[in-house]
Formats: structure tokens, sequence, C-alpha cells
């Protein structure tokens, strides 16, 4: 009843709205580092604004850039937009931040601003391979004659190694002095009186007020839309920092899990991380079905191999590779890249990896030396200083024979003389039913094997 009263409310105050304002418009801020977890916050909105009929997005962008990757991503959203976009640089928008920009319909830029400086560089600072270089030229170009917008200053922005001396404007050629980037060894970039002269922006404003003033809209009701919380998630998830965290956790809940009989704790642990992993990476687009499908081909056939196959042979060698291999394809964004991002990502898939093996190492000493793992392991021992002996009366069992009460790969449950007892047996595997006989026992450690008929 309540939640029909908040609908009803919803619908009333729409209806207000709608009545005193003739035209929405919604502002969407684009600030900070650009990464993988921006463009489906902007697709969604663009989307909303679109089955809603909103007038007019404006993108308040204050960046210094960031992955490409991702910025191709919004950029692809906003050209194919139905809703006028409109990019208010509210003092910069370098590197990816001048991709999006120029994919807007109408640039606006306060007093002070700057825009370009978009080459593609890697996380070291270095500039990218030609391949790279290439692919962002090209990008900024299409996306500056899908606006109308000149294309040699776009090219420019991304490769220094262009020069020109003129500029077609309104069919006419004008000599250019003043930028520059225009020289060959220099990228391009834009003050606000520059970006006005050359046509690479509309106008000049302060505020968003202003903006609109300009491009004549009247009794705007100006919504602000921000990041809901599964899109706080996704780029929580998607931090480089949080997503190596979660690489790492993965490979030692996996790894650890290995080494134990059967699947647990760590196993579980493991496979959550990967799995929050793999989703944020799925819906920021870094991962394709394609790299999923090796990456869940992997986990089925460890699964398969620790849970069904005794022992741990080639099916679980080859199963741990093809996880490898998925993860590792994880690290390569989808654009074109060159032999250093290829590198790159070889690099943090092994730091990853023997980062996870250090980790397991020190976590197995750590654990065995805990009293949660040795009542786990050995919930009976008792020390001979407390006046105990170790032994636990199971010596009568020697020689007996019993049968499995669980599968034994290569531990588990036996009865035998009536009781349920915790064995390991030689190393083969012994299915739930089989008969068996004990070998030996030392203190709580009973040794079984298989008796053949």
């Amino acid at each position: 009843m309540k939640l029909i009263l908040v609908k009803k409310l919803i619908v009333f105050i729409s209806i207000v709205f709608s009545i005193v304002y003739s035209e929405v418009v919604y502002r969407v801020p684009i600030e900070g580092v650009i990464d993988l977890g921006l463009p489906p916050y902007i697709k969604r909105v663009i989307k909303e604004a679109e089955s809603s009929n909103i007038d007019a997005i404006i993108f308040e962008i204050n960046t210094f850039g960031g992955r490409v990757d991702a910025a191709t991503q919004i950029k692809d959203a906003i050209l194919s937009s139905e809703v006028q976009t409109i990019a208010f640089i509210n003092r910069r928008a370098i590197s990816a931040g001048a991709l999006i920009s120029l994919s807007c319909e109408k640039v606006f830029m306060t007093g002070g601003g700057l825009i370009g400086a978009a080459t593609a560089v890697d996380m070291s600072g270095k500039k990218g391979s030609e391949k790279v270089i290439s692919f962002m030229r090209e990008e900024m170009a299409s996306t500056a004659e899908q606006r109308g917008r000149n294309k040699k200053i776009a090219r420019g922005m991304v490769d220094e190694e262009l020069s020109f001396t003129h500029l077609i404007l309104d069919q006419d050629s004008i000599l250019v002095q003043d930028i520059e980037g225009r020289k060959e060894g220099k990228l391009i970039s834009l003050t606000t009186d520059q970006a006005l002269k050359y046509q690479i922006a509309d106008g000049t404003a302060e505020n968003i007020d202003s903006v609109l003033d300009s491009l004549g809209y009247k009794d705007v009701q100006i919504v602000e839309k921000g990041e809901n919380w599964s899109e706080d998630i996704v780029r929580f998830l998607t931090n480089p920092v949080v997503a190596s965290l979660l690489t790492t956790f993965g490979f030692l809940g996996i790894l650890f899990e290995l080494q134990s009989p059967g699947w647990g704790i760590p196993g579980f642990v493991g496979l959550t991380c990967l799995i929050l992993s793999l989703s944020a990476s799925y819906i920021a687009q870094l991962a394709t079905m394609y790299d999923l499908l090796f990456v869940f081909a992997g986990l089925g056939t460890i699964l398969l191999e620790v849970l069904v196959i005794p022992g741990f042979g080639i099916i679980g060698v080859c199963g741990f590779g093809l996880l490898m291999y998925g993860l590792y394809l994880l690290l390569l964004p989808d654009i074109p890249v060159g032999e250093e991002i290829v590198g790159q990502a070889m690099d943090g898939f092994f730091i990853g990896l023997v980062g996870s093996v250090i980790g397991l190492v020190f976590l197995a000493r750590l654990m065995i030396k805990t009293k949660f793992w040795k009542q786990l392991t050995s919930p009976d021992i008792q020390d001979k200083a407390d006046g105990f002996s170790n032994s636990f009366g199971w010596e009568s069992y020697r020689g007996k024979e019993g049968v499995a009460d669980t599968d034994l790969h290569p531990s588990g449950w036996i009865r035998v003389a009536d009781k349920r007892v915790f064995v390991v047996s030689e190393g083969d595997f012994i299915e739930k039913g089989a008969e068996i006989i004990v070998l030996s026992v030392d203190g709580n450690r009973i040794v079984v094997r298989e008796l053949k008929k």
C-alpha cells in the first residue's frame, strides 16, 4: 500500500514539473579518471533520456583522461544518441576527455579551458605503438568529421608527427600561426579562444545556465543524474587495485583448494573473487564471451578433477592452463594494442600469479600454527605435558576390515568395528561402499587400503 502511494506521489510530482517546466535537461558529470566503470553509467543515462523524451543531456567534463577503450565506448553511445548531447568543458578535457567532447553535438568551454593532448600512452607514460596511435588518430578524426569539426586538428591532438600550415574553415584557407601543435613534434592542445576560432568549440560559458541560454532553452528543469549503487560497485570492482586483489585472492583460493582434499572454504572464497572480477569485467565490456569461455571451461575442468576424478592429473593441469589463459585475455582491452600493452598484460599476469603462490605459502605457514587449524585437523589432540598419551585407542583397529562411508580421495570416513572413523588411503581413490582394511595406526592417523576381490 505504501509503495503504491509513493508511486502515485512520484507521478504527481512529475506532472507538476512538466507543467512548470516546458523542457527537461539531464546534467551528467564526467570527472576524474575515465575508467571502465563509466560507460555503463553513461549508456544507462542516455537510454533513460531517450525513453523519457528528455530535451538534452549536458556532459560536464573536467578530466585528464583515462582508458581509451572506456572513452570509445562512451563516444559510440553519444554518437548514437537520439537526444541532443552537449559537452560543457569545465576547465579541461584532456586525452580521452577530448574524444568524448568531440562526440557531442555542441561543445562549450569555460574561460581558460583546455582541450586536446589525446595521444595514447601506456601505464608508464610512454607513447603507444603506431598501431595504437593510428587507431586513436583516426578515431578522433572520424568523430570530428561526423560532428562537422576539423579533422586535421583532431588528428594533431593524437599524433605529434603531423604538421600543417593552413586549415580549411567555411571553405576558406586560413593560415595557422597561433597553434603550437601545428609543428611536427608537438601535440595540439587548444585554449578556449583557439577552440572557438577553429570551430572545435561552439561557444564559451561559465556555468550550465549560460550554456542553456546560449542554446535557447527557456524554463528548463535541470536534473542531476548520478551513478546508482550497481554502477558504483562496478567502478569499484574495475578499479585496477581492487581488480588485482580479486584476481590474487582468486588464485590463492583455487591453489589452496588444490592442496587439500575435497572442496572447502578456500575454494569458495577463490571462486567468489573470480566471479566478482569476471562479472564486473563483463559489464564494463573488458571481458568478452570468448574470454569468459576459457575461464569457465578452466574452472569447470578443475572442479571435475577435484570432485570427481581421483588425484590431480592431466585434466586438472589442462583446466588450470585454460583458466590462466582466460584471465590473461581479460587484461587486454577490446581495442588494437601494441606489443608494449601485450607485454604489460603478461607482466601483470605473472606478477599476480607469483604473488598468489607466495601468498599461498605464507598463508599455509600461518594457518597451520593457528588454534583454529589444529582444531579443524586434529580436534582431539592432547599434549603429553598435560599428562595425556597420544594414543586414541585405535591401535586395535589395525588389520580389521570395514566399509568406506564416504569417497576417499585420499581422505574420508569409514565404518569399522561399529565406529565411524576419519582415515586416509595410501593415495588411491576409494569409492563409497568399498571394502577396506586398516593397514596402520599412528596416533590419530589411520591408513587404509581397498580390499580387492
